[in-house]
């Protein structure tokens, strides 16, 4: 899916939509470090996809994130580690139709339990988010890690 490189205007103005992408990313970002993976993964269309560099093949459809998900957070809580993703610096970049294109910067911070916060790593987000009915959903997320590249 593309998005054209346009402004933001039609039916909601541009600080409307803007608002609205902001107060979804801190939902999603906190459902993620809380581990309420299901909720987070409904975050995305059913045939959402995630792709990143810091993987070989992207992650296809929300069971899929949701199991990939699931199985970091027990790996994490079993280490005794949280995990924090401040998303900031968000640009909504574009818009055609319902689907709205965002970039933005992403860093990883881990904490271990009794120990310092480390920033593990920075990353750029570019979404394409689909605004529905029920609010916003990403369609396709591409994650590229700063280290990775």
């Amino acid at each position: 899916m593309s998005v054209q490189e346009v402004p933001v205007w039609g039916p909601q103005s541009s600080v409307e939509l803007y608002q609205q992408v902001q107060e979804f990313y801190a939902r999603q970002m906190q459902l993620l470090d809380r581990g309420e993976v299901d909720a987070w993964a409904r975050t995305f269309t059913e045939d959402g996809v995630f792709v990143t560099n810091a993987q070989s093949e992207p992650t296809v459809g929300r069971r899929a994130m949701a199991a990939g998900a699931r199985k970091a957070v027990a790996y994490y809580t079993a280490q005794g580690v949280q995990r924090r993703h401040m998303l900031g610096t968000v640009s909504v970049t574009g818009r055609e139709g319902a689907l709205v294109s965002v970039r933005s910067y992403v860093l990883l911070i881990e904490t271990p339990r009794g120990g310092q916060a480390v920033i593990l790593c920075s990353a750029t987000c570019e979404d394409v988010l689909e605004v529905g009915p029920d609010g916003l959903s990403v369609c396709r997320r591409d994650v590229s890690r700063d280290d990775l590249v």
